[in-house]
């Protein structure tokens, strides 16, 4: 096995005793006798740990000089000459005790990192190209990230995303922290599943504690939902908002948010027991992980309007005032985030809104705005940079997948064209748990066109949309599954070059700094 010969390298080569100046000139990404990730050895003890590739999957294999080392990993033991050796499954034990013997495997709270950027990943292969683009400029990368949505469709779970992320993290020898984001969670519940497996980061969707319904009501019926709400709520609504103009100024300009009384009973009723709720889960996040040790991030951009910044400023300054504290908050922008595509709306438009959604981030408490469905928006990815100044959260997902997918349009045309004829079937199930809007008209049919051609599809906005939303549908299908899977490992180090490319390109339009 290729794997037992690297070993026997690292063993000749004495390595298990070389000083780390000798271990760190190793680290090229290179594989060691075509089995072992060069960036991925790491003292370990008296020891050597590292990440092997081998016919079977990928290996954790362990090395000490003394057979005590080896005992929290459970594998298959051999030993050459003095040298004990365990080669380890990518088992959930063996990534607990991955993480204690390297606690830079583990997640950890970003909260004191200006810029950070979501590399959602639903197939839990891409980490190592996520990484190599992070590696170039000053960000903070979120490499687990999942919501229960993507979660159900990959039958995947919140502790296999942590030890997926665990193992791809030691074989690219990142050691400057990444984040965990639980993503748009909405029940006590989960929350504590995301926390019991060390997610860092919950975003905390409060869609469905929020009364939207509120925005329907005529002002006599708002007024008599205001007069149900606890006597303290109505006499702070009353004395701090109503018929308030406040003054705000950062260093993204100023601006003035003016409440009308009506308006005031408005955010008090449509959000009150959100905030309430909000309060809650904060207070079960500071019990089970410890303060400041968890990034709570509130989502409001579920909604089917745009988020007024009255009501932003409403919900952060009753939030501040329940004691909570947020680390990045996602308003509803104005314009389409549609999946996959860039931005569809007036640039100057976003531009004056987004403005003063920054100010008031910046004006209370300096929290970082989070924008959603943030991949491939490239047209407003200079103006999030530049308005924030560098302070903002970009989350991301799907377009990793589709990053998969271009490869296997590339490598095996044959079964992209099946995924692509399956794709359009699922289509009316996605578009039940997805908003897009694409103009299937513009679809080239794959079956006229070359193999060469078939990665194309990947650029182009109807196709790219189609793709996007049935990831689920798609490798549901056990065939597709398996071939998927075998075409991502036979050009593992493209697939990585690809994901590399994409979000360098994300990176440099949001103008993140290079190190």
């Amino acid at each position: 096995m290729n794997i037992e010969r690297a070993i026997q390298t690292l063993i000749k080569n004495n390595l298990l005793h070389a000083s780390d100046e000798i271990l760190n000139a190793g680290r090229n990404g290179s594989l060691i006798e075509g089995s072992v990730y060069a960036d991925s050895l790491f003292r370990c003890g008296p020891g050597l740990i590292g990440l092997a590739r081998t016919e079977q999957g990928k290996k954790l294999i362990v090395l000490s000089a003394e057979a005590q080392a080896l005992r929290d990993f459970t594998g298959v033991s051999s030993t050459v000459g003095s040298v004990h050796c365990r080669i380890c499954p990518l088992t959930p034990e063996n990534a607990a005790a991955l993480r204690a013997a390297l606690p830079w495997t583990a997640p950890v709270s970003l909260a004191d990192r200006p810029t950070t950027f979501g590399c959602g990943d639903r197939l839990g292969r891409a980490t190592p190209g996520h990484l190599r683009a992070a590696r170039q400029f000053k960000v903070a990368p979120v490499l687990a990230q999942q919501s229960i949505r993507e979660l159900t469709l990959m039958h995947r779970t919140f502790r296999g995303v942590v030890d997926d992320v665990t193992f791809q993290v030691l074989q690219a020898g990142y050691t400057s922290g990444y984040g965990a984001d639980a993503d748009h969670l909405k029940t006590l519940d989960h929350i504590r599943t995301a926390i019991e497996v060390g997610m860092t980061m919950i975003t905390l969707d409060l869609s469905e504690v929020m009364r939207p319904d509120v925005a329907r009501m005529d002002p006599r019926q708002v007024a008599e939902e205001f007069a149900k709400l606890p006597a303290d709520i109505q006499d702070i609504t009353t004395r701090d908002y109503a018929g308030k103009s406040l003054d705000l100024q950062s260093a993204a300009g100023k601006t003035a948010i003016a409440f009308s009384a009506e308006e005031a009973r408005l955010c008090a009723v449509m959000y009150t027991p959100a905030l309430d709720f909000a309060r809650e889960v904060y207070t079960l996040l500071k019990t089970k992980r410890g303060e400041g040790r968890f990034d709570l991030e509130m989502s409001i951009d579920e909604t089917t309007t745009p988020t007024l910044p009255a009501h932003h400023l409403f919900i952060i300054r009753e939030l501040i005032r329940r004691g909570v504290k947020v680390v990045s908050l996602a308003p509803r922008f104005i314009g389409e985030f549609q999946k996959g595509i860039d931005y569809v709306g007036d640039l100057a438009e976003f531009t004056r809104q987004f403005t003063v959604h920054t100010i008031i981030a910046q004006t209370h408490g300096n929290y970082k705005i989070s924008v959603h469905s943030g991949s491939d928006k490239f047209s407003i990815f200079p103006i999030v940079g530049r308005i924030t100044g560098g302070r903002f959260h970009e989350k991301t997902a799907g377009t990793s997948w589709l990053e998969a997918v271009r490869l296997v349009a590339a490598q095996a045309p044959r079964l992209y064209r099946k995924m692509h004829k399956m794709a359009l079937e699922r289509l009316p199930d996605a578009l039940k748990l997805y908003h897009i809007t694409p103009d299937l008209a513009q679809i080239p049919d794959p079956n006229l066109m070359k193999d060469s051609e078939l990665a194309g599809l990947m650029n182009q906005d109807a196709a790219r949309q189609v793709l996007h939303v049935t990831y689920g549908f798609l490798l549901d299908d056990p065939a597709i599954r398996e071939e998927f899977f075998q075409v991502l490992d036979q050009f593992e180090e493209e697939h990585y070059r690809m994901i590399e490319r994409h979000f360098v390109r994300h990176m440099e339009g949001l103008g993140i700094p290079r190190r």
